[in-house]
């Protein structure tokens, strides 16, 4: 599971919560609204249970942005808005 940003919108830091059912690989991975990576926020096996991330955004412009978490077939989007 995927939860929402928070603070949304946020400047320039905001915190990105999941849980995983089992321990696997995942891809927590952000993108431009036309699609384009941007960056890789978190990659690599992490254990079941929840995860918390801090996202520095510093450097990229205002805007919508989407993350995705990708676990195995699984795969969940969501929505965060930068402000300057």
């Amino acid at each position: 599971k995927l939860h929402q940003n928070y603070p949304n919108p946020f400047n320039p830091n905001t915190i990105i919560n999941y849980e995983l059912q089992i321990t696997g690989y995942i891809s927590l991975t952000l993108f431009d609204v036309t699609g384009k990576q941007i960056r890789i926020i978190e990659d690599g096996l992490r254990n079941s249970g929840s995860h918390e991330i801090s996202f520095d955004a510093a450097g990229l412009p205002s805007g919508n942005y989407f993350y995705e978490l990708r676990s195995g077939d699984f795969s969940v989007v969501k929505k965060m808005t930068l402000v300057r």
